[in-house]
């Protein structure tokens, strides 16, 4: 069955996203957008090796988002591995057995029947409200595993079949580059969210929000299967506070620079800064957190773009512009001669109703998008 236009263009905002000036995890956003007008599913996740020796993940918003940490919990590990072929937890030995995509049935060890009864189904899908399974493995051309798309539908929905099979085996190169970690550069960043916590210089919680949970949870990951407690890494911040806070009481010392805490996973880059406070009433001494996420200029410009609707050459040429790029350089990136690219140019800003690039970056809205911010913004073509 030939592909539709919607598909057609899903396929080239993939490969296009393949070709980008940044690449990692945390582009799987996009890449899961685009893979829903291309294979039909409910919810997909992104598991991949995390800076602590286990998988990390990225799941999509959803019922399961909430009970995604159980995953991790050591029961429901054990179970899944009982019952399935090769738990999720094995990527070595995914990577050097498990080629293509994959269905339910060749990931399964046992029945579906027992599949059902199990912890792993009962604790973890079921109350994500999925069941059938598509997986791929996804490594570097030298055969470096880089992580696993698993895209689910639930038990009302149809089983995955040949041609979805088929549609996520032609994309695996370009999902592998898309997603394959490349330099970290926090400079080129954008704040996306911020919030605060209270706790005791023990680590007890005084005060949180639903932001700080949120954005706590993003940090860690599902991995931080223990909600109730802070994560060991914010709790070892915290120690480094009272140390600091010690040797600051000598007066003849220099004030230390407040505690900070460094991750960086799918989701983006997370500062933890810990700093003492009083205690509400005068009751001793608390601590608040300041939890800042940054996101990749790229992953934060392709939702915006997706939103303007522009045909898929004027999409590709809009995002050059707004990184910043001169035409002539966009022109050669692109394959196309620097006339089609002022002709493209001059379209995109009569299709958005523009006069100049600042006010493309502003439609979008896209400003302070772009690599260093508004700085030359207008070299190259206006």
């Amino acid at each position: 069955m030939p592909l539709t236009r919607v598909q057609q263009r899903a396929i080239a905002r993939l490969q296009q996203m393949a070709c980008l000036d940044f690449n990692g995890p945390q582009l799987i956003e996009s890449v899961l957008h685009e893979l829903h007008y291309l294979i039909g599913f409910d919810s997909g996740a992104y598991f991949y090796p995390g800076g602590s020796g286990g998988m990390d993940a990225y799941l999509e918003p959803s019922v399961g988002s909430a009970t995604i940490h159980m995953y991790f919990e050591p029961e429901v590990m054990a179970s899944e591995r009982q019952v399935m072929r090769r738990s999720g937890h094995q990527f070595a030995e995914a990577v050097r057995f498990d080629h293509g995509p994959q269905v339910l049935e060749q990931l399964l060890a046992v029945p579906v029947s027992e599949l059902l009864r199990s912890d792993f189904y009962n604790l973890t899908l079921l109350p994500a409200e999925v069941f059938d399974c598509l997986s791929l493995v996804l490594r570097t051309p030298q055969g470096e595993g880089l992580g696993t798309i698993k895209l689910y539908r639930s038990m009302a929905s149809s089983r995955f079949g040949v041609r979805d099979l088929t549609m996520l085996g032609r994309l695996e190169p370009w999902l592998a580059r898309i997603l394959q970690p490349g330099e970290l550069d926090t400079q080129d960043s954008v704040v996306h969210d911020s919030a605060m916590l209270v706790t005791t210089p023990q680590g007890r919680l005084l005060w949180t929000s639903q932001k700080s949970n949120q954005l706590l949870a993003q940090a860690f990951g599902p991995s931080w299967h223990r909600r109730s407690e802070l994560p060991p890494a914010l709790q070892a911040l915290l120690q480094r506070l009272h140390f600091a806070g010690r040797h600051s009481d000598s007066r003849s010392a220099p004030a230390p620079a407040l505690p900070q805490l460094d991750l960086h996973n799918a989701s983006g880059w997370f500062s933890l800064r810990a700093t003492q406070m009083a205690a509400a009433a005068g009751e001793g001494l608390a601590v608040g957190i300041q939890i800042t996420h940054r996101v990749p200029r790229v992953a934060h410009l392709l939702p915006a773009l997706r939103a303007l609707g522009l045909p898929q050459r004027q999409h590709e040429l809009a995002y050059w512009l707004a990184r910043g790029l001169p035409e002539a350089q966009i022109a050669e990136r692109m394959g196309i001669s620097a006339n089609t690219a002022t002709y493209h140019r001059r379209q995109i800003y009569t299709r958005l109703g523009v006069q100049n690039r600042l006010e493309l970056q502003a439609r979008a809205p896209l400003r302070s998008l772009r690599r260093g911010g508004d700085k030359n913004l207008f070299k190259g073509a206006s």
